[in-house]
């Protein structure tokens, strides 16, 4: 599914025409992400069901995908270089849409997955303690005299009965907070990915593939390919990942070269610094 067909950044003309005859200002000594793009010779993009933007650290690829969801107004959790100029930049790119954007479209960022893994640090944390809290809990009622005197002893004695009849792990996960699992960093990151993306929507992802381990990165690509392919998805990363790059029918921008080109996956330097090391070992991977 193509929601965005294409988009249009500022030329070098027009960016001229901003510096020379709009708004004089001085007291700025960035005019971010103006004086980007056009050095890199890049002025409109064409985009696939999933299209990916690669390149080298500072060659713009977040800055690209902020821009895009800035004009199309999707759903936005955490804050980014947003400098006294951004709102301008946008305001002279162009979205050519060829169905309208659902309201479910959003950007999910590395800031989004890193304070949803603290979210569930901070919970498994809670859970933690409570065990140890049941633990001793356990221990106390199994052991007490207790007696049941009035009605506000009931609670107690309910507890005191549990205690007597079942096992210290039985009384734990009886008590303990149900339907909640803990999981390591990768599994919460992957979870969030496959909570966030439902079918019929436009989804930016900005490098998806921090925090994941190499096989849950190949579980995302497979994830994201069938999202695409079956419920009418349609995707815009940025990415070092050789899985994720390696995707079938992705359209890759390679923003490290001048003027910025589509390539093959396998052209990139990235994937090739990847080849040529294992490649150089592979008589290791053979004893």
């Amino acid at each position: 599914m193509i929601y965005l067909n294409r988009f249009e950044l500022p030329d070098a003309n027009m960016e001229w025409n901003f510096f020379v005859y709009g708004e004089k200002r001085t007291c700025f000594n960035t005019y971010y992400p103006f004086q980007i793009f056009p050095k890199m010779e890049l002025e409109e993009i064409e985009f696939e069901p999933v299209t990916i933007f690669y390149g080298g650290n500072g060659t713009g690829k977040t800055t690209l995908l902020n821009i895009i969801a800035e004009k199309l107004r999707v759903i936005r959790n955490s804050v980014f270089n947003r400098s006294n100029f951004f709102d301008i930049y946008v305001s002279n790119c162009t979205a050519d849409i060829m169905r309208k954007i659902p309201p479910e479209s959003r950007i999910i960022t590395s800031d989004d997955v890193f304070d949803y893994m603290i979210d569930v640090r901070n919970l498994n944390e809670g859970i933690h303690n409570k065990r140890e809290e049941l633990f001793e809990e356990y221990i106390e009622n199994k052991n007490c005299d207790f007696k049941f005197r009035t009605m506000e002893d009931y609670e107690k004695l309910k507890k005191v009965n549990e205690a007597r009849r079942t096992s210290q792990s039985k009384y734990i996960d009886n008590n303990l907070i149900k339907n909640v699992r803990e999981y390591s960093n990768g599994e919460s990151a992957f979870k969030y990915f496959t909570e966030k993306i439902k079918q019929n929507a436009l989804y930016l992802l900005d490098e998806p593939e921090n925090s994941l381990s190499a096989k849950r990165q190949l579980e995302l690509t497979k994830f994201i390919e069938e999202a695409a392919r079956f419920y009418k998805c349609q995707f815009i990363i940025s990415t070092h990942s050789p899985f994720l790059l390696a995707q079938k029918f992705a359209k890759i921008y390679n923003l490290d070269a001048i003027p910025v080109t589509t390539s093959k996956w396998t052209e990139l330097e990235n994937v090739r610094t990847y080849y040529d090391f294992f490649n150089s070992h592979k008589d290791e991977f053979r004893t």
